[in-house]
């Protein structure tokens, strides 16, 4: 598949087929993806953590957004898989800069490995997608994550089920995002 036709195809699955494994080897290659992912001065300040052990998915897909008050994140529940992007303390030089430029560099990398990861997922068959909001602290107490560390991101991971629609992407035209030369 072509890199146009993988975008395309992409798409945030909120539908898992929770029968359906995630094979060993394509699971590496979604983390190999977000390991490779560039970062601000090579930095990689990111640990990526697996849960895919069935009762601590659920726990973790509870976590993800499913309270007395609402249930954001329910569809979580039926993914074989979480993987928490941790981020870690970048390089002292990107720190500076981050410092000077008033820019989280740590946090644009966790979204810049978490878009490989979902890349390579989508080219492998598997659904996914980037959750931002969840209950950190119950998570962290779940997967052992030390209390001075930040949960950036957490994806849940499957097989979408079978019947799940190819969304036509709906997007602000050129026109209305790109400047040439000048605002």
């Amino acid at each position: 598949m072509d890199f146009q036709q993988l975008i395309l195809q992409r798409q945030s699955v909120r539908k898992f087929d929770k029968e359906r494994p995630i094979e060993r080897e394509k699971l590496m290659r979604i983390l190999e993806a977000g390991r490779l992912a560039p970062s601000a001065s090579n930095s990689q300040p990111w640990t990526f953590v697996v849960a895919d052990e069935p009762g601590l998915v659920l726990q973790i897909s509870k976590a993800m957004g499913i309270t007395k008050l609402h249930s954001f994140n329910k569809f979580a529940i039926n993914a074989r898989l979480h993987i928490a992007l941790v981020i870690e303390k970048p390089k002292l030089i990107t720190q500076i800069g981050a410092s000077l430029q008033k820019i989280d560099y740590p946090l644009i990398d966790i979204g810049i490995a978490a878009g490989h990861m979902c890349l390579q997922a989508a080219e492998d068959g598997i659904g996914s997608c980037m959750v931002g909001w969840f209950d950190e602290k119950k998570i962290k107490e779940l997967l052992d994550i030390p209390k001075n560390k930040t949960i950036g991101l957490m994806i849940p991971f499957g097989y979408p089920v079978a019947d799940y629609p190819l969304r036509k992407k709906i997007r602000k035209p050129l026109d209305k995002i790109v400047r040439w030369n000048k605002y």
